[in-house]
């Protein structure tokens, strides 16, 4: 029976380039796939770019107010090739919990496999309303690891602006390479940026 599948972890920790190896070894043994991305995603437009270099084009760029698996089943038939074997969606985070929904129907009802790959918590260390509902319905999750500045493993996306740590801000805001980028911290780390912004994201309701 086909899975609905969450890899997840911080900022670089290799999602997007992980899509694209699964792509190229499905699409090596002649298996066809769907790549999907929330149209909310606006770096990198209609494709998935990895920090690495690596590209793909994306096949299905969804809209939140959209029906998810109608787009991919859209998609597949317009492929006109053998069976649809899996949709590999990144930056899954940014689906509403509705396209979650739709997702594990393609996946139990269309008989279709699904990889989503996305960051499981903000830059403020709340829960994707995506990523919850990937928790709440998938089959399998795996975690991706990454590194901490100090060498242990990163668990949390810390926001800069112009250089400088924020703990303020609309959850959405893309790293264009402008003004906004992120962090992948650990969680003594976090806490150190926290204290130094003179703000309390983590442990405020205990001093």
């Amino acid at each position: 029976m086909a899975k609905l599948h969450f890899k997840y972890g911080a900022m670089n920790s290799g999602k997007s380039d992980t899509l694209i190896k699964t792509a190229y070894n499905y699409a090596e043994r002649g298996l066809p796939t769907l790549t999907v991305k929330p149209a909310v995603d606006s770096k990198g437009e209609d494709w998935v770019v990895a920090r690495g270099g690596a590209r793909r084009r994306v096949d299905v760029l969804v809209e939140p107010d959209e029906d998810l698996r109608t787009r991919i089943g859209d998609a597949a038939a317009a492929q006109g090739s053998a069976p649809l074997q899996c949709v590999l969606v990144d930056e899954a985070q940014f689906l509403t919990a509705d396209q979650i929904d739709q997702l594990f129907l393609v996946a139990k009802v269309d008989g279709i496999s699904v990889i989503c790959y996305g960051l499981r918590t903000d830059f403020l260390t709340h829960v994707f309303p995506g990523s919850r509902r990937l928790f709440e319905l998938a089959d399998n999750f795996e975690k991706l690891p990454t590194m901490c500045r100090c060498g242990s493993q990163a668990e949390f996306n810390c926001r800069l602006v112009d250089g400088r740590h924020v703990f303020e801000g609309d959850q959405v805001a893309i790293d264009d390479g402008a003004a906004v980028t992120y962090e992948s911290l650990c969680g003594a780390c976090f806490m150190r940026e926290q204290a130094a912004a003179g703000t309390a994201v983590i442990g405020a309701g205990l001093a």
